[in-house]
């Protein structure tokens, strides 16, 4: 007979996935908080170095997590998407304006993309919310920025409380799935032996 774990469209190796982009995310929000320049400059180099990082390592490690061939192109578009908003943030000379542009369409096209990879998996695996509350996160990301006004300091403070609540959500999250994998596991040992 099957189970729900047979039919999940990833791996039970995929909470590594999510613990490492939490942790990608981290290290900008802790640059962002012990930096006394919170202006577009630092914005622009901070979220360029981390969507290129982030974008290479967490694309790379969900296609090879992820088997649902609709979902991992998904994460591919998300991974594209990420590494060229990086490059652009690092090398398109522009100040808060372009800050403001350029993390709004990245926010906007991976949170809807993300959301819609979470509806699709959902039912089907439990890392569905995950996916489905870290695209809600950057849509919101999205939308903040688009109606913030133009301020270094919040714009660039609105990045930090992003990554910082991103990154957070997606450590926790991803070491329970480990933990419920290792009980699931645990059990399906245990009934074997009865």
């Amino acid at each position: 007979m099957a189970t729900a774990r047979d039919s999940a469209p990833e791996r039970p190796q995929y909470w590594v996935v999510p613990v490492v982009r939490g942790l990608l995310a981290l290290i900008p929000a802790v640059v962002i908080t012990f930096s006394q320049d919170h202006s577009a400059t630092l914005g622009l180099v901070t979220f360029g170095a981390w969507a290129i990082v982030s974008g290479l390592v967490v694309g790379a490690l969900s296609l090879r997590f992820v088997d649902d061939r609709v979902i991992r192109s998904l994460f591919a578009v998300n991974a594209v998407v990420t590494v060229v908003a990086g490059l652009l943030a690092l090398t398109v000379p522009g100040g808060l304006a372009f800050l403001l542009f350029l993390v709004s369409v990245w926010a906007a096209v991976t949170g809807f993309v993300e959301l819609y990879a979470g509806f699709r998996g959902r039912g089907r695996t439990s890392v569905a919310r995950d996916w489905i509350a870290a695209g809600a996160f950057t849509a919101i990301l999205a939308i903040v920025f688009l109606l913030l006004p133009p301020d270094a300091v919040t714009t660039v403070g609105f990045l930090g409380a992003y990554l910082v609540i991103l990154g957070v959500y997606l450590v926790i999250g991803g070491l329970s799935s480990k933990w419920a994998a290792a009980a699931d596991a645990k059990a399906a040992e245990s009934e074997q032996h009865l």
